[in-house]
């Protein structure tokens, strides 16, 4: 069984989402996504500054399996992209909740958290 916080948004493509005090958010992928990848082995992040638009391609995500590609749960612009995962991308699948956060990006319009799902929907869609 997945671990799957309570405290967290989710997407269907397996992104999870933590609203911060500001009004930023930070991305990562699942425990799921995590699983289904195996040994994470590569990942590529985008530029601080950069302009995403719900469902935009903000990076991938390569392991042993697959490469699969990261999709942003929100609009806004990446202010701040986690660069120790460049020297450790295995972190991801030891701790993909905390320390494995992929971006942070600056809310365009916090409307748009009503439309990812809540802990026990996304329990539902597993």
């Amino acid at each position: 069984m997945s671990n799957v916080p309570s405290n967290l948004h989710y997407t269907k493509d397996h992104e999870w989402v933590k609203v911060e005090a500001d009004g930023t958010v930070t991305v990562g992928i699942t425990d799921y996504a995590q699983a289904a990848l195996g040994d994470v082995t590569f990942i590529d992040l985008p530029k601080v500054g950069k302009q995403l638009e719900s469902a935009d391609v903000f990076g991938t995500v390569e392991s042993v399996k697959a490469a699969s590609d990261l999709y942003s749960p929100v609009s806004g612009e990446v202010i701040a992209i986690n660069s120790s995962l460049n020297n450790t991308p295995d972190l991801v699948n030891r701790e993909p909740y905390e320390k494995a956060w992929m971006i942070k990006i600056k809310l365009k319009s916090a409307a748009e958290l009503d439309k990812l799902l809540d802990s026990s929907s996304y329990q539902s869609l597993l």
